[in-house]
């Protein structure tokens, strides 16, 4: 996972639960996780592997736990916009998209083990991870801090603060270790990172004083300050814009199915409807790439 760009203007969230908590399993008014409307693509659908044509499914590791990337309906269906992009996918490759629930660490030992087609969970392309799978390149995004409402928290300026990220994200594995070592290298105190496994735990930590600042991809962060109701604020700008990527192993048959079906949804206007629905336009691409990191 990591980040993106995100318009301030995002959908309507839901309440906090009485304990002040976030709870991200509620489904955001007018979200869908269906492709309805999209036609299949007789010709795409001929590219996909002959096993996903015989299984008529594309399994699809995720970690609904990313609002409003991905996360879970009240019934504990996966809802989000990534999700209604891999939904239209799906329709227009006309298979179905099964969703296998795991830990995001999880998802790409999955995908190169065999079990999964291929992952969709926010993940950023870095070209360390291109050493164990490719990446369909299908959105761009950048990084956002929050703070407690009223606290002032540069992030390039946090030395010895505690910071909440989600576990084996961008952020915990790059961003703010890096930040950490100006400090350190600089004679500071380090920045304290507090690891969570799922993203609402790191905001609830935030909201409840636990941590001075949480750092995530930019949609997330601003929903989660959409759900706070006011008891959080962007600390800073965005910054550090990078491609998200569709994991799928390495010259995996199924990779050319999937950026050319992801490309059609450019092509037709669905990717723009979907992304403008969410209200996370500002990320969009044009032009669907693979290994993106790896190119610059």
């Amino acid at each position: 996972m990591r980040i993106r760009y995100a318009a301030p203007a995002l959908l309507a969230v839901a309440a906090l639960a009485l304990t002040g908590c976030v709870n991200n399993d509620t489904t955001t008014p007018g979200a869908t996780s269906t492709g309805a409307g999209v036609a299949k693509d007789d010709a795409l659908a001929a590219l996909l592997p002959a096993s996903v044509k015989s299984a008529g499914q594309i399994t699809v590791g995720i970690d609904p736990t990313y609002a409003p990337n991905e996360y879970k309906d009240s019934s504990g269906n996966p809802i989000g916009w990534e999700v209604d992009l891999m939904n239209a996918a799906g329709q227009k490759l006309g298979v179905k998209i099964n969703y296998a629930v795991a830990k995001f660490d999880n998802i790409i030992p999955s995908i190169v083990g065999g079990k999964d087609d291929i992952g969709l969970s926010s993940f950023t392309d870095t070209t360390e991870r291109e050493q164990q799978v490719d990446f369909i390149n299908y959105y761009t995004a950048g990084i956002q801090w929050a703070s407690p409402k009223g606290k002032t928290v540069d992030p390039n300026n946090a030395c010895g603060l505690k910071v909440g990220v989600q576990a084996t994200t961008f952020e915990d594995t790059d961003e703010v270790p890096a930040k950490s070592k100006t400090c350190t290298d600089a004679g500071k105190a380090a920045i304290q990172i507090f690891k969570y496994d799922t993203q609402d735990a790191a905001t609830n930590a935030l909201v409840l004083g636990q941590v001075d600042a949480l750092s995530a991809d930019s949609p997330v962060t601003l929903y989660a300050i959409a759900q706070t109701k006011g008891k959080l604020q962007p600390a800073g700008e965005s910054f550090d814009v990078a491609p998200y990527g569709i994991p799928v192993a390495k010259g995996s048959k199924i990779t050319p199915a999937i950026q050319k079906t992801f490309q059609a949804l450019i092509d037709d206007g669905t990717y723009g409807a979907i992304l403008k629905k969410w209200g996370v336009e500002s990320g969009g691409v044009k032009t669907v790439d693979i290994n993106a990191a790896a190119k610059g």
